[in-house]
């Protein structure tokens, strides 16, 4: 009896020492490895392995509590995992330093995708976290798209483009994702960033704030800003041949002429040959390195998809041969690929007389490389302007008509004209006749309801109302089609990112040689016609401190030309939402038929046509 309450009394003491003990000091990278587990929609599901991933090993403590840095800046290309690496510091947090969380995406929309798509299947899938989190129910508060609370704290998600939820509750921990496409101001209150660090004050010492982005524009960047602010480290591998530690860049990534398939990269040092398959030692023998001082309390960290090991060079190399005459595919390229901010030397006017020495004479029918049609249509005051544009592969252009159709809007008269105009097919030698297969018309204005009416009378032939909105972030054609907030309103249009698409076709606009993105035009245009096409350009400035850089139109400049072509491309990009892809050239049905035809354009409304650029 006297052994058994001695061993009680034992057992006692050493878990009551037990509890007394802190708990151990794991990093984020010894959790993840130990505890996470990547969802079946992962590209590779099962156990997090950070030796998969070795670059964001340091990356990852830097986020631990046991780090000294209190801000860590990463300035990524795609597919390095730096989402992934957020999302096991968000683990670790909630496992085994509890507190308050705060994770931002640019919008609101942006917080419930990533709920369901991320932070859903990162609790369900890790034992460890579905423990500490109860199970989302209908009357329980405490686990919702925006909100999951666990014992010691809460994660709470929140867009840039809310203020609201940005000036709330104090917050310990602070993960700013893809913050080069937050909103300049949120809700006129400021920069989001600063709003969301602001949060963070009264935990200085302790706190960690996690900004990933991949970059954009140079000088508006903010992760740009961010890394320049650090210590601006980069991952230093070692080469095989001469064991000489160099950053991986892109003017070393080389390739036999015409074969990028077999790139390589070449040592800046002895010249050596390393081969993809030398990529996983590399990594694991890689370092990070600082190459500026920094103010000890932020780590920076920039990364390209040149590490990766998810993306051969072999495929970095052919996507740069097949946007490097495109400046928009570029900009994604060295923004994705690089993880990079681009930097556009060109924000010059266009030159409109240079436009009359190119003017080209296609003769009877369509040029050869169109393979599909869309059409833009501008509508003002007293008139509709029209672009029948033609688009082949690589969305190299040629602009088939231009029209001013003049009358009332508020009147049947030209809207009868414009249907007629839209109804038209043209001839081509290969697929016979081409019909426009997307219209997008602006409901910007005083006539808005109009403007639904025809196009909700017209949807199964594509007719789109649209709105153009200014800003960055905005996609040229929404991911989702609009719905109405209002039963009583006729239809919602789509919402158009104009900043997106007038930077795509004016850049396009400065191409001198013949291929993708190119823009072909027909003898006849004037120089009206090229001065409204290039009256618009990006001037650079400054919001709230923040640097922004938006279109501006040259005084005395008219610009429905532009406007014309930007709907035309939105159309364009409103195909390909619904899964219509430009091919290389039209599949032959038949016979070739007649150049043009107008079905239903009678003598009375062909005469609201005042004015028309052609080509042919």
């Amino acid at each position: 009896m006297a052994d058994l309450a001695t061993l009680t009394a034992e057992l006692v003491d050493a878990a009551w020492r037990a509890g007394l003990e802190p708990e151990p000091q794991l990093t984020v990278t010894e959790w993840a490895d130990k505890h996470r587990v990547l969802p079946g929609t992962n590209a590779e599901p099962g156990r997090w392995r950070t030796a998969r991933v070795p670059y964001l090993g340091e990356i990852m403590d830097c986020l631990s509590t046991a780090s000294p840095v209190e801000r860590v800046v990463l300035m990524k290309g795609a597919q390095t995992g730096g989402t992934e690496a957020g999302l096991n510091a968000i683990g670790y947090w909630i496992a085994h330093a509890p507190g308050l969380i705060l994770a931002v995406w640019p919008s609101i929309d942006m917080v419930r995708r990533n709920s369901r798509t991320r932070i859903d299947p990162l609790i369900d899938g890790t034992p460890a976290l579905k423990q500490k989190i109860a199970p989302a129910r209908a009357k329980d508060p405490g686990n919702t798209v925006g909100l999951k609370e666990f014992p010691g704290g809460a994660l709470v998600m929140t867009g840039a483009n809310s203020a609201t939820g940005l000036r709330s509750t104090p917050a310990r921990y602070l993960v700013l994702d893809e913050v080069d496409a937050f909103p300049a101001d949120a809700d006129g209150e400021g920069d989001p960033v600063a709003l969301a660090v602001q949060r963070t004050v009264t935990f200085r010492g302790r706190r960690k704030v996690f900004l990933i982005s991949t970059p954009t524009e140079a000088g508006l960047s903010r992760i740009e800003k961010a890394y320049a602010e650090s210590d601006r480290r980069r991952f230093f591998v070692p080469c095989p041949h001469c064991a000489a530690y160099q950053v991986l860049v892109w003017r070393g990534v080389t390739w036999p002429e015409r074969e990028p398939g077999r790139a390589f990269y070449a040592c800046e040092a002895c010249g050596g040959i390393i081969e993809e398959a030398d990529k996983p030692a590399l990594l694991a023998r890689g370092e990070w390195r600082a190459t500026a001082a920094g103010d000890g309390r932020t780590a920076g960290f920039h990364l390209s998809a040149l590490y990766s090991p998810f993306e051969s060079w072999a495929e970095i190399a052919a996507d740069f041969l097949a946007s490097k005459e495109d400046p928009a595919r570029l900009k994604a390229w060295t923004n994705l690929k690089l993880g990079e901010p681009f930097e556009d030397r060109d924000d010059s006017a266009i030159e409109a007389a240079g436009f009359l020495s190119r003017l080209e004479e296609w003769g009877e029918g369509l040029p050869g490389g169109v393979a599909v049609l869309t059409a833009g249509v501008d509508v003002q005051g007293d008139r509709l302007e029209l672009e029948i544009v033609g688009w082949g592969a690589g969305e190299e252009s040629w602009s088939l008509e231009y029209s001013v159709l003049w009358g009332n809007p508020a009147e049947p008269e030209v809207w009868r004209a414009l249907d007629a105009e839209l109804l038209r097919t043209f001839g081509h030698l290969l697929a016979g006749a081409l019909p426009i297969r997307a219209v997008a018309i602006d409901s910007g204005g005083h006539h808005t309801q109009t403007v639904y009416r025809f196009a909700r009378d017209r949807g199964a032939r594509r007719v789109w109302a649209i709105k153009g909105r200014a800003g960055p972030g905005l996609p040229v054609w929404p991911r989702r089609p609009p719905k109405p907030k209002d039963r009583a309103k006729l239809m919602a249009p789509f919402i158009v990112g104009v900043d997106a698409a007038k930077e795509v076709v004016t850049n396009r606009l400065r191409l001198t040689g013949e291929g993708p993105g190119y823009c072909h035009f027909p003898a006849g245009r004037d120089l009206d016609y090229f001065r409204q096409l290039g009256a618009e350009r990006l001037i650079k400035s400054w919001r709230r401190g923040v640097p922004v850089r938006e279109w501006r139109k040259d005084p005395g400049v008219r610009n429905e030309a532009l406007d014309c072509r930007v709907y035309a491309y939105a159309a364009l990009q409103g195909l390909g939402a619904i899964g219509i892809r430009i091919g290389d050239r039209p599949s032959p049905p038949g016979a070739p038929v007649p150049v043009r035809t107008s079905p239903g354009l009678g003598q009375e409304t062909g005469r609201l046509i005042t004015s028309r650029w052609m080509g042919g």
